[in-house]
């Protein structure tokens, strides 16, 4: 299951709002070992794509540097499908490679309406998809 604050919830909709027509993309970083969703850090596509995300290997590793520097990990990695419903498509599931991560996709298809957002989280391990709970709380 995954506890997220909705201060959070409405920062990952909003960066996937902003970047519609093109697929937003980031991590929420939290301390290592706790599975606490804690620091939004938004990212740049670097394929520009509505069908696909892609970071900049250059900004993963200065990531991943601070990640390590600040005692987090990678709670929540995050995108949006454009046009599609909020589950991982073949690719997302090929380049899940953090097996303790939160996986989760916003659905940003009825950005034209203006209506409520998918908003869902997965598990993907070995390439197995496992669709978990999301509780969203004001405060931890």
């Amino acid at each position: 299951m995954l506890t997220i604050t909705q201060a959070l919830v409405d920062q990952i909709v909003a960066h996937a709002r902003q970047d519609h027509p093109d697929e937003a993309c980031g991590v929420v970083a939290g301390p290592e070992g706790t599975s606490r969703p804690e620091r939004f850090i938004p990212m740049l596509n670097a394929a520009r794509s509505p069908t696909f995300y892609e970071f900049d290997s250059g900004d993963l590793l200065k990531l991943y540097r601070e990640l390590d520097d600040r005692d987090e990990e990678p709670v929540v990695i995050y995108h949006s499908h454009t046009a599609t419903e909020a589950y991982p498509s073949r690719t997302d599931i090929s380049y899940a490679n953090e097996p303790g991560a939160h996986y989760v996709l916003v659905s940003t298809a009825d950005a034209d309406d203006g209506g409520p957002f998918q908003f869902r989280s997965f598990r993907i391990l070995e390439g197995e998809v496992t669709e978990e709970e999301v509780t969203v709380v004001e405060t931890y």
